[in-house]
């Protein structure tokens, strides 16, 4: 008998038995099977437990540790008993043991299912998602406690006390996520999540009064101006120190986007109020909450300089640009 073993040659009698149009058909599904697969855009390798753990980030943001990172951590071979993406009974190699089943927590046992996904490369490989690897190490150490390991298991149990120990001072996420340079797209992600938010990247609102005379009232006192309540007239200054005072402190990117979406006549002049790109549920309420808090503050303070600085306390700008002193001059004491 030679080493073929019988299922390879069974293998090779039914691609014999193929025709050429029956295996290009084959392989035409097979790759569309393997290019159907969550890709990974981001792949690195994490420093953990004295050794470099393979990692990866997948197009929804799920970080993920190779199926062989993930056995190296816990200080067992790289290839999992029964090869790649294998369960025992349902499941994973590594929550195999009879003894470990006491302290496996349902959802863990449910959450530790292989992820099958495609390199950057294109190849194939499998993966377990990396907030996993943590609880995973609390079973062995459980199980530590109660006495319930083997002494075939006592080297995975001290390897899962190190990586706790390491975790402990940075999380599992943080680490892909600066492993593979993942954390430049996360930020940009928030970021997007918050604009979505608070503002309306299509249409806008209604006009409807916004800033109150109030507002207006503060400014000119504690700026030294003349206040005119009759007049709608404002310096154009008042534009530049609201976006200072207003719409930079209130999330990132605000301004920046506002600025964006505002279109601009001839002469350079913004056709609409800002606020009016503001969503109802989400960005209005916030707005409001900070200018009626803003005009508090310009009520307890006795010049613009005091205001100034206990709105840098109390709420520091925000946003892409660097925290500049605005030299707006100093207002007369009163």
């Amino acid at each position: 008998m030679s080493d073929e073993s019988i299922q390879s040659m069974g293998g090779k009698a039914r691609a014999n038995a193929l025709t050429s149009e029956q295996l290009t058909e084959q392989a035409k599904k097979a790759a569309e099977a393997r290019w159907a697969l969550p890709k990974a855009t981001h792949e690195g390798a994490i420093p953990l437990a004295k050794k470099s753990i393979p990692c990866a980030v997948l197009e929804d943001g799920t970080r993920l540790l190779t199926q062989g990172g993930f056995l190296l951590a816990l200080g067992r071979a790289e290839k999992a008993k029964g090869g790649q993406g294998s369960t025992i009974d349902g499941m994973v190699p590594f929550l195999a043991a009879s003894n470990l089943k006491p302290f496996i927590p349902q959802d863990l046992g449910e959450s530790t299912k292989p992820i099958r996904f495609r390199t950057l490369s294109g190849a194939t490989a499998f993966g377990y998602r990396a907030e996993i690897l943590p609880r995973v190490c609390e079973v062995y150490l459980d199980a530590k406690a109660a006495n319930a390991l083997h002494e075939r298991q006592d080297k995975i149990a001290t390897a899962a006390d190190i990586i706790i120990r390491g975790l402990a001072r940075v999380g599992i996420a943080a680490l892909i996520d600066e492993a593979t340079g993942y954390q430049d797209v996360r930020d940009r992600l928030a970021l997007a999540k918050i604009l979505e938010r608070y503002l309306m990247t299509e249409g806008y609102r209604r006009w409807e009064r916004m800033f109150q005379i109030d507002y207006y009232r503060e400014i000119f006192r504690l700026r030294g101006w003349t206040f005119n309540p009759d007049s709608t007239a404002r310096p154009q200054l008042i534009g530049k120190i609201t976006n200072n005072i207003v719409y930079d402190r209130l999330q990132p990117g605000i301004l920046k986007k506002l600025k964006e979406l505002c279109p601009k006549d001839e002469s350079g002049r913004k056709k609409r109020k800002y606020h009016v790109y503001f969503t109802g549920d989400v960005g209005v309420p916030e707005l409001r909450e900070h200018l009626s808090n803003v005009t508090m503050l310009m009520k307890a303070s006795v010049n613009w300089n005091q205001f100034m600085d206990g709105l840098d306390r109390a709420k520091p700008r925000l946003g892409d640009t660097l925290k500049l002193p605005l030299d707006f001059g100093d207002a007369p004491r009163k």
